[in-house]
């Protein structure tokens, strides 16, 4: 099987539904910003603070082309990921790319939950009434580029661990029918 990348805003459910996916398919999971943060030793905050935006986008570009090469993997990518370097076009190509859709408003409630929202730095120090118009206003930019995905899958019911199941294996029967 071709890679399988997991595209989407941040709180869309990538991971979550990344790594359901990847037990349901028995493939491995990889994050891209953790295989980002585990070459580089240090955290995708900590890159953005002491390199750049520029110079961690061409590190996620060549991870990402790393990956790329692969088979067999669920891709959970960086809810930037698309919207640069040619991302989208390297995805499309390589493998099945698939925007995992969700509201603004289901998106904010999974940021503002404590535990993410203390690891969102873009976050973290708004005030919660901010998040939706930002959420709403970055989707909005990016939209153009997660367009592009070959499938769009809705990602609303990952609540509980049994609906997150019950959404990777929907998920899996779609990708298992283009194989």
């Amino acid at each position: 099987m071709k890679p399988v990348f997991l595209i989407g805003y941040m709180g869309c459910g990538k991971t979550t539904v990344g790594e359901a996916l990847a037990q349901e398919l028995n493939v491995p999971y990889i994050d891209l910003d953790q295989l980002i943060e585990d070459t580089c030793g240090m955290s995708v905050v900590n890159i953005f603070q002491q390199m750049g935006e520029n110079r961690f986008r061409q590190m996620e570009s060549s991870s990402l082309r790393q990956v790329a090469s692969m088979s067999d993997v669920i891709v959970g990518c960086g809810g930037g990921t698309p919207c640069h370097g040619g991302n989208m076009a390297l995805m499309n190509d390589a493998g099945i790319t698939v925007w995992l859709t969700t509201s603004p408003e289901r998106i904010t409630a999974r940021l503002l939950l404590p535990e993410q929202k203390c690891k969102r730095p873009k976050f973290k120090d708004l005030p919660d009434e901010a998040v939706l118009p930002l959420v709403q206003t970055e989707l909005e930019k990016r939209t153009p580029y997660y367009s592009q995905a070959q499938l769009q899958f809705d990602s609303t019911d990952i609540e509980t661990a049994e609906t997150t199941v019950r959404t990777a294996r929907r998920l899996a029967r779609v990708l298992r029918s283009l194989a």
